[in-house]
């Protein structure tokens, strides 16, 4: 990890395995997520909070503990693998959907949620103002897509846990 955002292979590797229920995708590891090597770490964020309240996992997991989210179905994965930082500190071109794409081909997960706006217009093809939350109409093979709002603490002006209960009462 430097300090410009860039990042070594596997720094934190995707969480993925064949018959998953849902794989969780955000856009790049921010900052305190790097620097722990864990999805969500910032203690900020209302991603592990958000999984427990809608009934995902039976208690609140630690960020360090990531892994454990196999034994309940659950996967993660970024758009971006190379770099960490904010939407708007990456590098033009560093999300991306050809990759993403293969993966859900390849796993095949029930849901892929995508947990930002952002990160579901790059995979989508569409502006972040038209793209509502929940369920989308569009697939990758059999894996149905969904756009939860983003649980970052930058984003909590736009926070609501109701996509989130949406999306563990169609699991």
């Amino acid at each position: 990890m430097d300090k410009f955002g860039s990042l070594p292979p596997d720094h934190v590797p995707d969480l993925l395995a064949p018959g998953l229920k849902v794989v969780f995708c955000g856009t790049a590891l921010g900052r305190v997520s790097a620097e722990q090597r864990a999805y969500y770490a910032n203690p900020g964020n209302f991603f592990w909070r958000a999984l427990h309240e809608a009934g995902l996992t039976p208690q609140r997991i630690k960020p360090q503990d990531y892994a454990r989210l196999l034994d309940y179905g659950i996967g993660l994965t970024d758009l971006c693998k190379a770099h960490f930082g904010n939407d708007n500190q990456l590098p033009q071109g560093a999300l991306d959907a050809a990759a993403l794409r293969t993966k859900i081909e390849l796993y095949q997960p029930e849901v892929l949620a995508f947990t930002s706006k952002t990160g579901a217009s790059v995979l989508l093809n569409r502006p972040t103002g038209r793209i509502p939350l929940g369920f989308q109409p569009e697939q990758i093979g059999r894996t149905r897509l969904c756009v939860l709002p983003s649980p970052s603490g930058q984003a909590r002006v736009y926070w609501s846990s109701q996509a989130w209960q949406d999306l563990a009462d169609a699991l």
